[in-house]
């Protein structure tokens, strides 16, 4: 005789006193998305180089940086492509699709981790961060992200704030907890005018 027990993964987490990482509302998901694309792209800003978001086209990367002369060395490439994976702090694997692995392979890739907790961000650059292709009928890997960093070449480590300050997602925080939000300015506004003479 044999029975088998389905535990839902969020319960499980709960249960195991593990930090609830999986958001199930694809909008959830993508705002992770975009705020660790933010983060990355800050990052790449900083160092001088003018960064786009191309996650939406699924090319197998998030963030093509284009890397001017002056910072680039000899041996560097004009062009960073960066594939940008968010995870919560303490989370110890990230799921990577085959068309990720695969395009990996073909330009000169790089994979960003960013480890979130609040608005504080960790993030790791892997240069080179794959070493085996994927089986055909693969349709993505998870990897332990410890053994993935300690296997590829570091190129950068950063710990920021999720958008900086001058990011439009920090502005709109910044504006909603210290003025009132969208509606208070609106009324002030309003008020301002009812008071010109």
């Amino acid at each position: 005789m044999g029975g088998t027990i389905l535990i839902p993964v969020g319960l499980f987490n709960r249960l195991m006193s593990k930090p609830e990482t999986f958001a199930a509302d694809e909008k959830a998901r993508r705002t992770i998305e975009l705020s660790t694309i933010e983060a990355l792209m800050d990052i790449e800003t900083s160092l001088g180089f003018i960064s786009t978001n191309v996650s939406t086209a699924k090319v197998g990367y998030d963030v093509v940086s284009f890397i001017p002369a002056n910072p680039r060395s000899v041996d560097c490439e004009p062009l960073r492509f960066t594939e940008v994976k968010g995870r919560a702090q303490g989370e110890d694997t990230v799921t990577i699709s085959k068309n990720e692995i695969l395009t990996a392979f073909n330009k000169p890739d790089t994979l960003a981790i960013v480890e979130m907790d609040g608005e504080a961000t960790n993030t790791v650059y892997l240069k080179k961060p794959f070493h085996e292709r994927p089986d055909f009928a693969t349709t993505s890997v998870n990897y332990n992200i410890v053994e993935r960093v300690n296997g590829s070449k570091l190129l950068l480590t950063r710990a920021g704030l999720c958008g900086g300050l001058d990011g439009p997602a920090q502005q709109e925080r910044i504006v909603n907890i210290m003025e009132g939000g969208k509606e208070a300015f609106e009324k002030r506004k309003e008020i301002y005018q009812i008071w010109k003479p």
